[in-house]
C-alpha cells in the first residue's frame, strides 16, 4: 500500500533525520522523559531467590521482546526497589554486541528490575508514546546515529549521556497513535512471513541432516538386507557392509598454531580453523585433501573439508588418511556422528579426539561409498540453495521492514491519511 507524503517539508537540522513535516517537532530523548536516564543496578543477583525480584539482563530477554524463563535471577526487594520498571519505560543497551537495541518493558514481565548493561528511559506519555520511540531505534537512520556516535574501545559503548542527547522527529499525539498503529499491523505481517520462512529453513536443514544421517549408515539401496552392526547409535547396516573404529581410516591430529598477524584477506594459501576458512598466509602447513573436525569450544564437532595446499590453525582436528576412502563419505559419516557431544569440559568445550579415534564407524566398500559421495553432493546442493533463496527472502523482507518503519517514523510517508 502507497502513502502520500505530508504537504510541506522544513529541514530537521539533523543529517542522519532529514527533512520533517513542516508541523512536527525535533526533540532529544532527554526532554522526552521523567527524570534522567537510568543505568540499572550493579549488584551480584542471586539464582531464583524466592520472594526476591526479579532481575533483568539484556540476556533474558528475547527478540520478540518476552523474558527468558530458564535463566532467573532476583535481588532483595530494598536493592531492587530503585530499579523497577513500569510500564511505558524503555531499556537499551549500552555496551558489547547488542549497542544500540531497545527494550519495551510490558506488564507480561510481572515485576522485575534491571541491570547495570542497561539503561532506563522513563518517557513521558503525555509527549511521545514509548511504543514509537522503539519503532524509531529499528529504523535506518537510528542505526546511522549508532554508528556514528559509538566509542569503539576493547567493546561497543554508548553512554547514558549520548541516549539522553538522541534527536527524535516528534508529530502531534494522535498522528503518534496512528503511526503505532500502522506499524503495528504492518510489522505483524512482515514478522509472521519471515517467522514462516525461518521454520521452512529449519526444516529444509532437518531434511538435510536426515538424508545425510540415512545414506552414510544404510546406503542408497532401500532392498538391501540388513544386519545388526553391534553399535548402539548406527542400529542396523547393510549385510555387506563392515564395522571398523575410526583409527583405522584416519590419524587425528590438530593443526598447527598461527597468529593473527600473519592472517590476511588475500594470500596464497587458505588458513582453515574450527569454522572452516579463515583467511590466507604465506606458507602451508598440509597439502591433499582431508576432513578438519572444530576442536574447541561452540564450535566443536564441526566439520568441514580443505583440498590442496592450505594451513590448518590449531583449532581444527586434521584427519589424515591411513587408507584409501571417500573423503566426502567419511566427513558426512562424521557429521551425522554430532562428534559435539563428545567433547569434554574444561574452560571450554573440547573435542576428546583420543576417545573419539576408537569409535565404531560403518565402513561400505570404496566404490559405494564415491556413490553415497556423489549423491550426497547432489542433494545437499539442492537443500542448500533452497536454503539461501529463503534467506535471500527474509533479508529483503528485514530491509522492506526496516524502510516502512524509518519512512513512518521521520515522516516521509502520512500513514495518518
Amino acid at each position: 500500500m502507497k502513502h502520500a507524503a505530508y504537504p510541506e517539508y522544513r529541514p530537521s537540522g539533523v543529517e542522519w533525520v532529514g527533512d520533517i513535516p513542516s508541523h512536527w517537532e525535533l526533540k532529544r530523548l532527554k526532554y522526552l522523559t521523567k527524570g534522567q536516564l537510568q543505568y540499572g543496578a550493579v549488584e551480584v543477583a542471586d539464582a531464583g531467590q524466592e520472594g526476591w525480584i526479579r532481575f533483568v539482563r539484556i540476556t533474558d530477554i528475547t527478540p520478540e521482546g518476552t523474558l527468558r524463563y530458564d535463566t532467573v535471577c532476583t535481588l532483595p526487594q530494598e536493592v531492587a526497589t530503585p530499579y523497577l520498571l513500569r510500564e511505558g519505560d524503555l531499556l537499551f543497551a549500552r555496551s558489547g554486541a547488542t549497542v544500540g537495541k531497545s527494550f519495551l518493558y510490558h506488564p507480561s514481565w510481572g515485576e522485575c528490575c534491571f541491570a547495570g548493561y542497561l539503561i532506563r528511559a522513563r518517557l513521558d506519555k503525555n509527549i511521545i508514546l514509548p511504543e514509537l520511540v522503539n519503532y524509531f531505534t529499528s529504523s535506518a537512520c537510528y542505526w546511522d546515529w549508532i554508528a556514528a556516535i559509538n566509542v569503539q574501545a576493547t567493546i561497543q559503548n554508548v553512554s547514558a549521556d549520548k541516549y539522553a542527547n538522541l534527536n527524535l522527529p516528534l508529530p502531534p499525539l494522535e498522528e503518534q497513535r496512528a503511526i503505532v498503529a500502522y506499524l503495528d499491523r504492518e510489522t505483524d505481517e512482515m514478522d509472521t512471513l519471515i517467522a514462516k520462512k525461518e521454520r521452512f529453513i529449519a526444516l529444509l536443514a532437518e531434511k538435510r541432516t536426515a538424508l545425510i544421517s540415512h545414506a552414510v549408515t544404510r546406503g542408497l539401496n532401500p532392498a538391501a538386507p540388513l544386519k545388526p552392526s553391534g553399535v548402539e547409535w548406527l542400529g542396523d547396516i547393510p549385510s555387506h557392509w563392515i564395522v571398523r573404529s575410526m583409527k583405522r581410516y584416519a590419524s587425528f591430529r590438530s593443526g598447527d598454531a598461527i597468529t593473527a598477524t600473519d592472517i590476511d584477506e588475500i594470500g596464497e594459501y587458505p588458513v582453515y580453523g574450527g569454522n572452516g576458512l579463515r583467511g590466507y598466509t604465506k606458507n602451508y602447513s598440509h597439502e591433499g585433501e582431508f576432513v578438519l573436525i572444530g576442536r574447541q569450544g561452540a564450535l566443536c564437532g564441526n566439520i568441514n573439508y580443505a583440498r590442496g595446499r592450505f594451513w590448518a590453525s590449531e583449532h581444527a582436528v586434521v584427519a589424515t588418511p591411513i587408507c584409501q576412502y571417500s573423503t566426502v563419505y567419511f566427513g558426512e559419516m562424521l557429521r551425522a556422528m554430532n562428534l559435539n557431544q563428545y567433547s569434554f569440559t574444561a574452560a571450554q568445550p573440547g573435542l576428546a579426539v583420543e576417545y573419539i579415534q576408537n569409535l565404531k564407524v560403518p565402513t561400505p566398500p570404496l566404490e559405494e561409498q564415491r556413490e553415497i559421495a556423489a549423491f550426497l553432493d547432489r542433494q545437499t546442493e539442492k537443500i542448500d540453495r533452497l536454503i539461501a533463496t529463503t534467506r535471500r527472502h527474509i533479508e529483503r523482507l528485514r530491509e522492506r521492514r526496516s524502510a516502512l518503519i524509518s519512512a513512518a517514523v521521520t515522516g516521509k510517508i502520512n500513514v495518518s491519511l
